[in-house]
């Protein structure tokens, strides 16, 4: 039996940029999507307490199709991440000076990683303060982070945001587990041998 090739795992060192909260206090979808920063983020098993994306569990929506709207799954989305220099290619794409993270309602930029939005699912995240992410998979572009872009940068339309940021946008995460993170602290990230099936 002939096996594929495989790509040996290998471990990258990058650093957090900023930390960033998107409160499920707010009111609209808009409003509680786009993030702020903070000094620290102190995540456990069901995510960040207080955020949006917090809990064991999240209803099914147009990202799983193969679920009724609504339907109780796992969450695997209690954290979304973004690359500094990723963002800057998002930017240039758009003719825009800047796209913040807080746009995106992410909550930790990082830098050292360009290629972010590739991460193989199966890495593992582990941060200083003794939190381990395992990043779940690529956070497509959608509609409200293309809201926000437009309305933060006071130019163009959400679908505007849909093309330059596709394969672009970072990552969702799971907490695997509990610890703090900090700005402007390194982690590492293991990334698994990799093979296509």
């Amino acid at each position: 039996m002939d096996f594929p090739a495989i790509t040996p795992s290998r471990r990258i060192k990058a650093r957090v940029n900023g930390l960033f909260v998107a409160s499920n206090a707010h009111n609209t979808e808009a409003q509680g999507f786009v993030s702020g920063a903070v000094a620290a983020l102190d995540v456990n098993f069901e995510g960040i307490p207080g955020e949006r994306h917090s809990g064991f569990t999240r209803p099914a929506d147009a990202r799983v199709p193969w679920y009724k709207r609504g339907t109780p799954i796992r969450n695997v989305r209690h954290v979304s991440l973004v690359s500094a220099e990723e963002l800057i290619e998002i930017a240039a794409l758009m003719g825009l000076p800047e796209v913040r993270p807080e746009w995106l309602g992410a909550n930790i930029v990082v830098s050292g990683v360009p290629r972010l939005s590739f991460l193989p699912s199966g890495s593992r995240l582990f941060f200083e303060g003794g939190a381990v992410l395992a990043a779940e998979g690529y956070n497509a572009p959608c509609s409200i982070s293309g809201t926000a872009v437009a309305a933060g940068s006071g130019k163009g339309s959400k679908l505007d945001f849909v093309k330059p940021a596709t394969r672009r946008r970072g990552i969702v995460a799971s907490v695997e587990r509990p610890g703090r993170i900090l700005p402007d602290s390194h982690f590492e990230i293991v990334i698994p041998d990799q093979w296509i099936f």
